[in-house]
């Protein structure tokens, strides 16, 4: 544990971060020279699998609270069968989710509002992702495992073979180069999918090499009945959390696809791919902080968890200025590289001078909950959340995009304030000193 730093801990997540949004990155730039229709087709149907994986986050967060306090309060065998069954449910659940994609992919999107064109691109990227998806569960799995033990460098080098063999399968696959068929949304869809079974095969070879025994399942026998309930305890409330931003994020969605223009759908999904730099940094070192936090919570330095906190936000709040800043100058630039549509290149550059605010609400969210769920403290962030995701973010945006006919920028100015109104929230309950309470290992 003391040799855990934030630094050396938060820069492997950020190029792991990175290279995962560039993934999604590299998807809509390739589609987009394919049809601009099918670029927001594909993030459609991401909004879908986000909802329907929430099960993985109940796992996952409960996962990597345990494992790191378990780890600070030197207990390696309690740290052992939590990784062990942390696998075993995602791969069960996995495959439960997997189906319901292949059997429903359809008729989720149209739920969802999607329809004509946009639905049957949607659908078929849907059916293929979705249909796979219990590898991503796997990948979740394992990556908080190995990480979470502090090597963070593992993940970001397996996500980096999967930036490269995802970016040559999709030009390959959706342009039709050297000879292969211009396979469209389908041609994204297998390149994701074949890249992450590869990264599942390389990630399970370091884990029961490097950290875990594959004899590490026999752990869960007898049932460890306490530790399901532990993961419950904690994953459940944070994955609530999780589940009302996604709900949230459906129903802007449906709100986009159902009143607003095609040209503000398009936009937004641009700008959501270009926002998406702007909080990587924040991302990273909100989760090794997390793993910090619950190392020393499990260790009882709670002071020394308290500095780390407010040390670790510092951090973030200054690099999410300096990226807002360069996103502002350069938005035009930016956005020209996904269309040359002036209208859409126009409102975009708009939007993401709004979204500076939404950035800074968003930056301290992402650490200061970190640090909550790594103290055990999970049950404050999703209260807040249910006020302000739905009362602030989806309300706010009907009221704003479609009442009173602000559009797209009314759904930026509500997903602003509900970012800033939580983070201020987050900001009182970690002064206040009750996270202390949490400990669980």
């Amino acid at each position: 544990m003391k040799k855990m730093k934030l630094f050396n801990l938060a820069w492997p997540i950020f190029i792991e971060t990175l290279l995962f949004m560039f993934l999604g990155f590299v998807d809509v730039f390739v589609l987009s020279q394919y049809d601009d229709l099918a670029a927001s087709a594909v993030n459609t149907a991401n909004q879908a699998v986000s909802i329907t994986t929430i099960v993985f986050t109940v796992i996952s967060t409960a996962s990597a609270v345990l494992i790191s306090q378990y780890l600070g309060a030197k207990k390696r065998e309690s740290a052992s069968r939590i990784a062990a069954l942390s696998i075993t449910f995602h791969l069960i659940f996995g495959v439960i989710i997997s189906a319901v994609f292949l059997l429903f992919s359809r008729q989720i999107l149209s739920f969802i509002g999607a329809t004509g064109d946009l639905l049957e691109f949607s659908s078929e990227y849907l059916t293929i992702v979705g249909g796979f998806i219990f590898l991503q569960a796997l990948l979740s799995s394992m990556s908080v495992i190995i990480r979470n033990h502090g090597m963070t460098k593992v993940p970001m080098f397996v996500t980096f073979g999967m930036n490269v063999m995802n970016t040559v399968l999709d030009v390959v696959l959706v342009l039709g180069l050297f000879s292969f068929p211009r396979l469209g949304v389908k041609g994204v869809a297998i390149a994701t999918t074949l890249s992450r079974f590869v990264g599942v095969i390389v990630l399970a070879v370091v884990l029961f090499t490097k950290i875990e025994k594959p004899s590490v399942f026999i752990l869960l026998k007898p049932f460890p009945k306490e530790d399901v309930r532990n993961v419950l305890k904690i994953g459940v409330p944070a994955a609530m959390e999780v589940f009302l931003y996604h709900i949230s994020q459906l129903v802007i969605t449906s709100i986009v696809l159902n009143c607003l223009t095609e040209t503000e759908l398009i936009t937004k999904t641009y700008v959501q791919n270009v926002s998406s730099l702007f909080y990587v940094v924040a991302v990273a070192i909100g989760q090794a902080s997390q793993i910090l936090t619950g190392h020393l919570i499990g260790a009882n330095e709670f002071d020394k968890a308290n500095k780390q906190t407010y040390k670790s936000y510092g951090a973030a709040m200054a690099v999410t200025a300096c990226v807002c800043l360069i996103g502002a100058f350069l938005r035009t630039d930016i956005l020209d590289i996904f269309t040359d549509d002036a209208q859409v290149i126009a409102l975009g550059a708009n939007i993401i001078l709004i979204n500076i605010f939404l950035e800074f609400g968003r930056a301290t969210n992402l650490v200061v909950i970190a640090c909550l769920r790594g103290a055990g403290d999970v049950v404050y962030p999703t209260a807040c959340a249910i006020f302000s995701m739905l009362l602030i973010s989806t309300l706010g945006a009907y009221i704003l995009a479609v009442v009173l006919d602000m559009g797209i920028y009314g759904l930026w100015i509500a997903n602003a304030s509900d970012e800033c109104v939580r983070g201020v929230l987050m900001l009182i309950r970690w002064k206040s000193g009750k996270w202390r309470t949490k400990r669980i290992a």
